[in-house]
Formats: C-alpha cells, structure tokens, sequence
C-alpha cells in the first residue's frame, strides 16, 4: 500500500494542480471532484459546502480558498450552458478531503497528501536546518510563489499595470541593474525558463526578502503610482544588495547556479517513484 499512497501523493493529486499568472498553486473543484470518485456535481458540492463551514468556523476567509470559477460549456447546435466551479487552494482542498466519504480509498490518501503537503510549509527552525539543499530549495520557492502573489496584489492596488517592468526594477536593484532576461541569459537558461527555479536557496532567500519589503513599503506609504511602485520596488532591491555588501555576504549575481532547475528535480521525483510503484 505504500507505494500506492506515494503514486497517489505524486501524480494523482499533483497532475491536477494547476500555477496561475501570479505563481500561486490551485486545485479546480470540478477535476478534483473525478479524482476523488464523486459522478454527481450535486453530492460534490454538498461536501464543499461542508468545507466552507470548516473554513468559516476557523475563522478564515472564504475567498481566499474558494475562488469562483464559473465557466459556458458548448451543448448541441451552438447553445450554451454555465456550470460551477471552484479554484481551490490546497487548504480547501484538505478540508475537502475531511468532509468526503471516508469509505472512498482515494479520499483516505487524499487525506494524507493534504495534511502532509500543508505540514511541510510550516516547518520549524530546526527541522529546516535538517533539509538538504534541494529540499531548502523547493521550501524557499514556494514562499517566493506565495509571496510574489501577494506583492502583485499590493502592487495592482499601487497603480501597477505592466507588472514585467515593475518586477524588473526589484531585479535591477537587487542584481545591479540585470532585468529578469539578464539573469536568464547569465545562468544560461532556456527561453521562458524560470529564473526563481533555478536559484540556490540563499539566492531565493535574498529575493524572498526583496519581495516582503517591497509588499510592506507600498502598504505602509499607501503608493499609488505605478511610476512610484516601479521605485520602490527598485530602491527596496538596492538597499538589500547594500546590506549584503556590508556584511561581506556574496552578491546575489556571484552565488551558484544549481545544476538542475526545481522542475528538472520534480520530473525526476515522479520518474522515480513511478518506477517503483
């Protein structure tokens, strides 16, 4: 069985998740709801309803779990026809999982992959210390994710439209003066390949902090410009590179080049484990 509890953990539960424009990780209620057994719409929705409750009796927000995800879907000559759904973060998804039929083998391992998945982002001081390299890799980039969703929704409400080039001055600040592309091309990446995949976790850590202050500046000198927003964001960048000059730390262009990018080491993983499975 526990071969099949790590088949379903990778691949299963995994192959349906899905990364929107901001970076952030989200489940859709109508995939979700095949995966875990349910035929009908209607006694699956019975159970999100259930986990909405769940959600509201922990007093956290609804919306930010449960996003609505309504869409037309083609019928017979050209008519057309709304069904609900939902994008779901991972924790709606576990209290999904909770609420479904226990009998269903696949909710007990859904179970599982929830509430271990949403352990590992809460891990302590000590135990982060005990992970590998990669491991602190995919730790620190999946707050850099969590994080730069949280800055893009700071910054739309600062003004910000063209947010390439407002990214690209935290960049600038942060790498003296190398855009996104710049870095890519001195890393040697593919077209489009993500810069944040293939850095160190020190070189995530430095970025994380660029990205939280940013956030936190905007708030705190309520900006409303995107000429504004562009600067701070360009001047918070600066300020992190000179204090890691100060304190004799290596700059963020000179540290290391992972030899594989977290997507190379998440191809590998699932390789893996379906060999054994």
């Amino acid at each position: 069985m526990s071969n099949e509890i790590s088949t379903y953990n990778e691949i299963t539960f995994e192959s349906i998740k899905h990364i929107n424009e901001y970076g952030m990780e989200y489940w859709l209620a109508r995939e979700l709801q095949v995966i875990l057994g349910y035929k009908e719409w209607r006694k699956f929705e019975g159970v999100i309803n259930k986990a909405k409750n769940a959600c509201i009796n922990s007093a956290v927000p609804i919306s930010d779990h449960f996003v609505d995800a309504d869409k037309m879907i083609e019928l017979a000559k050209g008519a057309q026809r709304k069904i609900i759904d939902y994008e779901l973060s991972r924790y709606a998804c576990y209290l999904i999982v909770q609420n479904s039929d226990p009998k269903k083998e696949i909710v007990a391992l859904g179970q599982t992959y929830f509430a271990v998945q949403t352990r590992r982002q809460e891990l302590s001081e000590k135990e982060y210390s005990e992970l590998t390299e990669d491991e602190k890799r995919f730790y620190q980039r999946d707050l850099t994710r969590k994080g730069n969703y949280s800055l893009n929704q700071t910054a739309k409400k600062s003004g910000v439209k063209n947010f390439d080039r407002f990214h690209n001055y935290g960049y600038k600040g942060l790498y003296n003066g190398e855009t996104a592309d710049d870095i890519a091309k001195r890393k040697g990446l593919r077209y489009r390949e993500d810069i944040l995949d293939n850095m160190g976790s020190d070189e995530l850590i430095a970025n994380l902090f660029r990205i939280s202050q940013t956030e936190q500046k905007l708030k705190r000198d309520n900006i409303k410009t995107e000429n504004d927003a562009n600067k701070t964001h360009y001047t918070i960048g600066k300020n992190i590179r000179e204090v890691i000059e100060k304190n004799g730390g290596t700059m963020p262009e000179d540290l290391p080049t992972p030899k594989k990018s977290l997507k190379e080491l998440e191809k590998e993983k699932r390789n893996q484990i379906m060999k054994y499975s």
